[in-house]
């Protein structure tokens, strides 16, 4: 039985996630790295969070004692110990159970047994899920900035540097709480260049001095920012808290590379990062597959889109997506699968979606127009009526996005 072309991208990606899973991936890294002989206590933040501690836990078994999971809603389906408090709140726009996840935390840090020792577990996602205020920015606020955020355009960096200069426990503040207890954390990124000074915006770590480049902040944010910096202040660290990279973009692509080379399927990986407009990287990707050789080629990183007042349904992966289904229209000889590693694009359950050359027509049999779909960022309509929608469910990770092509000989 031949297996098709769409198969095998799904096999791919599949792959890619599994090295990248959160259990697996702190469970291999403590397995191989010793901890102190104290009693351990537990964070775990972000949209992996509850996967990162399934696997620490494997590990330390009882020697956890007490400890606290923040996720996404629907992203806590799995077996924890008792002595772990789990809460959940909203992604991508904070909501009051983000707050309440932040005074938590803040409680937990500052309250940390001397003779303890605290494992951080930090995954993409956890920008959003845990959060805490300086006196006079409300959640209204905090909601309004992080919908300009995601439909600005900024890179996932310039948005984890204004996130934190309008927190309280953001770029190392929570390290800050620390009194002298050994700490470690361990990290699953989403964003590039590995950075923990913006992975989850870093509560842990100190901003780099690196400038990262922020144009066009409207007013409002601008007054946001110095109404935060009059009433907080910076981080001050007693002790560096190691932190290390147990998964990454890269290890997820190279992953989707081991799996191809293993069932004899032509592969290149290519490393630069997709990191520009997602209407460019689309066009670019499909005209660079024009002089690529035949085979699957992988790419990796996180596109930027600017949404429309009243965004339709979809993320950047679908738009990506999309915007590749109209250059393939009509062609039987390439395909592409664009997605986030997490499960989902954008505030939709959909992981992203996969498109060949038959995606348009069958988008439009069913009356809907392709350009008017990415005009309204609606592009999710689109891909759902032609069948082209990917939907993984939570998957315990979180690396950024993968574009897997296939070019037919």
């Amino acid at each position: 039985m031949t297996t098709s072309v769409r198969d095998k991208l799904l096999t791919l990606y599949a792959a890619a996630l599994e090295a990248v899973e959160g259990r697996n991936c702190v469970r291999n890294y403590l397995q191989k790295h010793d901890l102190t002989d104290k009693p351990v206590v537990l964070l775990a933040m972000g949209k992996a969070a509850a996967a990162m501690a399934a696997g620490a836990c494997e590990v330390l078994g009882e020697r956890v004692i007490d400890g606290l999971v923040v996720t996404k809603e629907g992203h806590a389906d799995m077996p924890l110990p008792e002595c772990l408090t789990v809460l959940e709140a909203a992604h991508p726009v904070p909501d009051e159970h983000s707050l309440k996840a932040g005074q938590t935390v803040i409680e937990l840090v500052s309250q940390l047994p001397q003779d303890s020792q605290l494992l951080v577990l930090t995954s993409g996602g956890a920008s959003a899920l845990v959060e805490a205020l300086p006196d006079g920015i409300g959640l209204s606020e905090l909601a309004r900035l992080n919908r300009w955020l995601l439909g600005s355009g900024l890179s996932i960096l310039a948005m984890n540097r204004i996130r934190q200069s309008v927190s309280c426990l953001k770029g190392g503040k929570l390290a800050g709480l620390l009194k002298g207890q050994a700490a470690m954390n361990l990290l699953i990124s989403d964003v590039p260049g590995d950075d923990p000074a913006f992975i989850a915006s870093g509560p842990f770590y100190t901003a780099t001095e690196a400038e990262i480049e922020v144009n066009e902040l409207s007013d409002w944010v601008m007054a946001m920012q110095q109404q935060a910096a009059a009433v907080s202040s910076p981080a001050v660290l007693e002790q560096a808290v190691p932190h290390h990279i147990v998964a990454s973009n890269r290890l997820a692509c190279e992953a989707a590379l081991a799996c191809a080379r293993q069932h004899g399927w032509p592969a290149v990986y290519h490393p630069e990062l997709l990191e520009a407009d997602v209407e460019e990287v689309a066009v670019s990707l499909l005209n660079a597959l024009d002089e690529l050789p035949p085979g699957v080629h992988i790419w990796g990183g996180e596109t930027t889109v600017r949404l429309p007042p009243e965004p339709g349904r979809g993320g950047r992966n679908q738009h990506l997506a999309l915007v590749a289904a109209r250059q393939l229209a009509g062609r039987d000889d390439r395909w592409l699968l664009a997605a986030g590693t997490d499960g989902t694009d954008g505030p939709t359950v959909d992981a992203g979606a996969l498109v060949d050359g038959g995606t348009i027509q069958r988008g439009e049999a069913e009356g809907l127009d392709a350009t008017e779909c990415l005009a309204r960022a609606d592009a999710g309509s689109f891909l759902e009526a032609s069948g082209d929608l990917l939907y993984t469910g939570p998957t315990g990770t979180n690396v950024m996005d993968l574009v897997l092509a296939w070019k037919a000989e």
